[in-house]
C-alpha cells in the first residue's frame, strides 16, 4: 500500500508543489490534490516531471460536480468533471471521490433516484478517461440527524447503491473514521475484493462511545481508539495495494507548522504499519 497525505489536518501547507515536496521529505508516496489546477499552472510535463523528481504520485482527486442539488447545479458541473478527468488521466491518477451525507432534507426516493441517475453519468465520464469513483459512506452518529431524513450511512448499503449506479468503475472510498462509527470489523473489509476499493482514508478517533464520535474531531493515525492496525491488516489481506492517504479533520485550524504536522502524520503511519505487521 501507498502512504498518502490529503490537505486536511495539515495548517497552511500552501502550494501542492510545497505540499508534495514536504510529503516526499517523510516518505511518504501520494497525494490527494486538484489535479486540474496543477496542470493549469505547470502543464503535464512539468506535472509529471514534479512527480517524478520527488517519487510521488497523486492518489486522488474530488468529484468537481454538485451531484446532491439541482439538475441545474450537476449540469453546470460536467464540463469542469470532463477537464479534471482529462488532468487525471494526462499525470497518471486514477481514482475520483465523493462522499454520501447520511441523512438529508431532499425526500428520500426522488433524491436517491436522481442522484443514481447523476453519479451513472459521472461514473461514465471518468470511465472514458480511466478513472474510477470512489463513494464514501460517512458514518458518525450525529450527521445521521444533522437533516431531517435518513440517508445512506452504511457499507452495505453503499455496496447495494453501487451495485444500482451499475458502472463497472464504481467502488468504495473506506475511510477508517467511518468504519469505526458504523462498528465494522476486519471481517467486513475481508468480505470485499481489492478491486472494491477506488481509495482509502486513514485517520483515528478519540477513546469514548462510539456514538459520541463527532466528524471533526479526528485524530492523526495511531493516536487514538481505531483498530487502524486491524483496518490496515485487512485491506493487505485481501490485496488492496492502492492509496492510504490520511485525511484528519479538526474543529480548529493546527497551530503547528506543516512540516512538524506531516513529520507527526509521517509517524503515526510507521506506528499503524507496524502494528499491522506491515
Amino acid at each position: 500500500m501507498i502512504r498518502g497525505l490529503t490537505r486536511a489536518g495539515l495548517g497552511d501547507v500552501g502550494t501542492d508543489e510545497r505540499l508534495i515536496a514536504l510529503a516526499a521529505a517523510e516518505g511518504f508516496g501520494a497525494v490527494d490534490i486538484d489535479a486540474a489546477g496543477l496542470v493549469g499552472r505547470l502543464g503535464a510535463e512539468g506535472v509529471n516531471g514534479l512527480l517524478r523528481r520527488h517519487g510521488m504520485k497523486i492518489g486522488a482527486i474530488g468529484l468537481p460536480v454538485e451531484w446532491r442539488a439541482g439538475d441545474d447545479e450537476f449540469r453546470a458541473g460536467l464540463a469542469g468533471l470532463t477537464e479534471a478527468a482529462a488532468a487525471a488521466r494526462v499525470v497518471g491518477c486514477t481514482s475520483c471521490c465523493t462522499y454520501i451525507l447520511p441523512s438529508t432534507d431532499h425526500k428520500p426516493a426522488p433524491f436517491m433516484a436522481a442522484a443514481t441517475r447523476r453519479l451513472r453519468v459521472c461514473a461514465q465520464i471518468l470511465g472514458a478517461y480511466g478513472i474510477r469513483l470512489g463513494l464514501e459512506f460517512v458514518g458518525p452518529h450525529h450527521l445521521r440527524t444533522a437533516w431531517r431524513f435518513p440517508f445512506i450511512w452504511t457499507m452495505e448499503e453503499t455496496l447495494d447503491w453501487i451495485g444500482a449506479i451499475g458502472e463497472p468503475n464504481v467502488g468504495l472510498l473506506l475511510d477508517s473514521f467511518h468504519w469505526h462509527t458504523t462498528g465494522l470489523s476486519a471481517l467486513d473489509i475481508e468480505r470485499l475484493k481489492p478491486e472494491q476499493i477506488a481509495h482509502v482514508h486513514l485517520n483515528d478517533a478519540p477513546a469514548g462511545p462510539v456514538e459520541e464520535a463527532r466528524d471533526n474531531d479526528r485524530l492523526y493515525p495511531g493516536e487514538g481508539s481505531i483498530d487502524l492496525a486491524g483496518f490496515l491488516a485487512a485491506l493487505n489481506r485481501i490485496g488492496y495495494r492502492g492509496v492510504v492517504s490520511q485525511e484528519v479533520l479538526l474543529p480548529e485550524a493546527p497551530s503547528e507548522p506543516p512540516e512538524r504536522l506531516i513529520a507527526r502524520s509521517r509517524a503515526g503511519f510507521d506506528r499503524a504499519f507496524a502494528a499491522a505487521g506491515l
